[in-house]
């Protein structure tokens, strides 16, 4: 890949996240890369949409966060309105999206810069709404709880059909999620809730979650969700402790949107994308979250082991009946060749003499 002009997401309240911004500036300047500071603000500052934000930027055809899984999303929301490429340097803690370690930031820009690096794409998830997002005056500042700027309410895309019932098409892309949640302790959303177009159930709960597979190690799985290879296409509906039997997350396929309807007796409605306040709904409002025509183009310096990040991660242990059984091989099967013929194409670990 060609760099010329490159965007730095960076998380200012970390101190080795700032100095990797000086290692990677540094960078450019001897490969004559332009670099620009994107999602810059401040409590003085209002923060931008994406499309405008690329557009300030100069639409940077390469986007380096500096951070852990929440600075990546910051850039990811950019990225993904030019197609531009994101690669994500962890200095986070329990992230999943960072992968490439701080003291390798040097190797991995010279592997996107010489073509060595991989692009992964991701899903991601747009919506329409039954009216444009807003979100009330002084209630940003109350939610975010000191958290700095929040984002703007999405705007609508113009050259997008509107009207003739399909409500207003929004300049989104979500990595994780889209979530209708609770304003008020004993408020809860009252959702009627469709997936590709036929009523599911009807739900009383603190929140709905609609997320990737991407986003199921985030705050679906926390409501109980389930793990989801990052490699599917798919849109999981999790309830946040609805009050009814089915408490289960639904899995549904790409081309599946999943609606809700608010219902007369619910609550107010925050919606959450990528856990950034976008607005509020009210009781007669709806939001329709389907796949986006544009994906996410992550860059990798190799194939992702999501499995034994997963065990990392969440610290995973055995079971303490099989500790008698000893430790088990890292691989199955441990290779000692190449694949069989009936197995090509497999997603397991490559044979190492």
């Amino acid at each position: 890949m060609s760099v010329q002009r490159l965007g730095l997401v960076v998380h200012q309240g970390r101190p080795a996240a700032r100095l990797a911004a000086e290692v990677v500036r540094g960078w450019c300047a001897d490969h004559g890369v332009s670099c620009v500071d994107i999602d810059v603000w401040d409590e003085e500052r209002p923060r931008r949409g994406g499309q405008e934000e690329a557009a300030a930027a100069g639409h940077p055809d390469l986007i380096v966060t500096l951070g852990g899984d929440g600075t990546f999303l910051r850039g990811a929301r950019i990225a993904a309105k030019d197609c531009a490429q994101v690669l994500g340097i962890d200095l986070g803690r329990v992230g999943f999206l960072t992968e490439v370690p701080v003291d390798q930031v040097l190797q991995a820009l010279d592997a996107v810069r010489e073509g060595r690096a991989r692009v992964e794409e991701r899903m991601t998830l747009t919506l329409r709404t039954s009216r444009p997002l807003a979100i009330p005056e002084g209630m940003d500042v109350l939610l975010r709880g000191g958290r700095g700027p929040a984002l703007p309410p999405p705007p609508p895309l113009a050259e997008q059909g509107q009207g003739d019932g399909w409500g207003v098409a929004l300049d989104v892309n979500a990595l994780n999620d889209v979530v209708l949640e609770k304003l008020a302790r004993d408020r809860q959303v009252s959702l009627a809730v469709y997936i590709a177009g036929r009523h599911l159930a009807s739900y009383s709960a603190d929140a709905a979650i609609v997320a990737t597979a991407t986003g199921s190690t985030a705050y679906s799985f926390a409501a109980g969700g389930p793990v989801i290879s990052p490699r599917l296409n798919a849109l999981l509906f999790t309830p946040v402790a609805p009050h009814m039997a089915f408490d289960r997350t639904v899995v549904a396929a790409a081309d599946e949107p999943v609606a809700a309807r608010i219902l007369p007796h619910s609550g107010p409605v925050a919606v959450s994308i990528d856990g950034e306040l976008r607005g509020v709904l009210e009781p007669g409002d709806w939001v329709g979250v389907y796949m986006a025509q544009t994906p996410l183009r992550m860059v990798r310096l190799g194939p992702t082991d999501f499995y034994r990040r997963l065990r990392d991660r969440f610290r995973l242990t055995d079971a303490p009946a099989t500790a008698v059984d000893g430790e088990a091989p890292a691989l199955f099967p441990p290779p000692t060749s190449d694949l069989p013929d009936d197995m090509a194409g497999m997603q397991l670990p490559p044979f190492q003499p």
